[in-house]
């Protein structure tokens, strides 16, 4: 049984990569509740508990605050932690932004409600580090509720280390955790300015094809225009944005509070009442705003990685050990060949962020063998290095095999999803047939893709 007896009838309601989220009956209390459960795969893993851990810790420090997700319980069953929280069946402001822009009068009291949990938990030492849409759920009467602290920094909690790691989603990721370095208050603040932007004009403000080019843009494109984007708007949003999103967290407001009266303030001057549902005038799909294939591959080869984000904006990529060298003792003792398989990955990653994939490719290439099986978080982030590598090197070849793999371990991640698609758009997808296995001159296995 995946919950413990007190929780009756229990429906799976939602799965990602490191976790599940079950509606159930607290028998006991007699209310519905959501019961997060650490995925199976995981639970044998130190740095995911860990992790989800954090999250219970972060959760219980906040619960009780208004437009904060509350939480009733923590613990362990069949070996699985868990954390059970109230059950909300709104959906998210995800769920909304599917379809367009949302009515200014609306965004600003979601704006509100998510400014104020934000700041009580700056105020309490809490940084949530995600905020997103997906992140902002609704209760039944549509107010804001902020959740998944999975991955934030408390004051006193102890310090999650993951060298190479950088902890956040590509679309909302302020520029300090793009290029590495620590998230603070501000950085949620950015954040949430990204998330209005884009319940204002319908869109992200650095909307590309790939997680890696957009984390790329927060650190060094210009903040778009949203009047350019949706001509409706006041002229004004534009100066509170260029704050909100400024590159230097010191220039930012002073405070969630802060940026939300200012947006209040900027559509208060608008000149006319903006239309509820009013499309935004020169918003372009995705489709439209390709860049030509070739200059898409060079930037992420290039400089992307480079910079550090690349792989790690979603993904949360670990390199799990320091050192150098390519040069692998293959070892009996499993725990000796993870370890080795870890270092490997990690030399294999420190490379790939240099933008040098030639050499980074041999590394990865064993590390992947010497994980092979294990189904560990650490073979799929190999085997997702190895696939990106791979691809950025100009192969067709042995990208898919190692990519699907990935995502039988950890579970559909966006970045996943997004090199799948690059690939699909570079390497005519042919039919099914045998597929060469992840090392050269490692045999053959049964696969989806004739050439990976």
């Amino acid at each position: 049984m995946v919950l413990p007896k007190r929780y009756l009838s229990p429906t799976l309601v939602a799965r990602g990569g490191m976790a599940e989220v079950y509606r159930a009956t607290d028998s006991v209390l007699g209310r519905t509740v959501a019961v997060k459960v650490l995925a199976e795969r995981h639970a044998r893993e130190p740095e995911i508990r860990e992790r989800f851990a954090r999250e219970a810790r972060a959760a219980a420090q906040l619960s009780g605050i208004r437009h904060v997700i509350t939480v009733f319980d923590v613990g362990e069953h069949g070996g699985r932690p868990f954390i059970v929280m109230e059950y909300l069946d709104g959906g998210t402001l995800h769920d909304r932004l599917r379809n367009g822009r949302i009515e200014p009068g609306q965004a600003l009291e979601w704006l509100d409600q998510a400014a104020h949990a934000l700041d009580q938990a700056h105020a309490r030492g809490v940084v949530h580090r995600d905020v997103k849409p997906a992140n902002l759920l609704l209760d039944g009467d549509a107010n804001v509720h902020v959740t998944d602290f999975g991955i934030a920094s408390a004051g006193g909690f102890d310090t999650l280390t993951l060298p190479g790691t950088v902890l956040g989603t590509a679309g909302y990721l302020s520029p300090e955790q793009a290029s590495g370095e620590p998230a603070t208050s501000s950085s949620d603040l950015y954040a949430l300015g990204v998330v209005a932007f884009e319940l204002l004009t319908g869109r992200r403000p650095y909307l590309s094809e790939t997680a890696a080019t957009e984390a790329f843009a927060h650190v060094t494109a210009p903040v778009p225009s949203a009047t350019r984007i949706d001509e409706s708007l006041p002229v004004a949003l534009d100066a509170v944005f260029g704050d909100a999103l400024a590159k230097d967290p010191a220039a930012r407001p002073r405070d969630a509070a802060d940026l939300v009266a200012r947006l209040h303030d900027a559509l208060a001057d608008s000149p006319a009442p903006t239309v509820i549902g009013a499309p935004a005038a020169s918003r372009k799909t995705l489709h439209q705003m390709r860049r030509p294939r070739r200059a898409v591959y060079v930037l992420a080869a290039a400089v992307l990685l480079a910079a550090g984000i690349a792989l790690a904006a979603a993904l949360g990529v670990a390199r799990d050990a320091g050192g150098s060298g390519t040069e692998a003792s293959p070892s009996s003792d499993p725990a000796a060949a993870r370890a080795e398989a870890a270092r490997l990955n990690d030399v294999g990653f420190t490379r790939m962020q240099a933008g040098e994939y030639e050499a980074a490719l041999p590394a990865l290439v064993r590390a992947v063998e010497l994980l092979r099986g294990t189904g560990t978080q650490t073979e799929a982030f190999a085997r997702y290095n190895l696939a990106y590598t791979r691809f950025a090197l100009g192969h067709c070849t042995g990208v898919l095999t190692p990519l699907d793999r990935s995502e039988a371990i950890q579970g559909y991640r966006a970045e996943i999803g997004e090199l799948r698609s690059e690939w699909q758009l570079r390497c005519a997808p042919p039919p099914p047939e045998t597929a060469v296995d992840d090392g050269p001159g490692r045999g053959k296995g049964k696969g989806k893709h004739k050439n990976d």
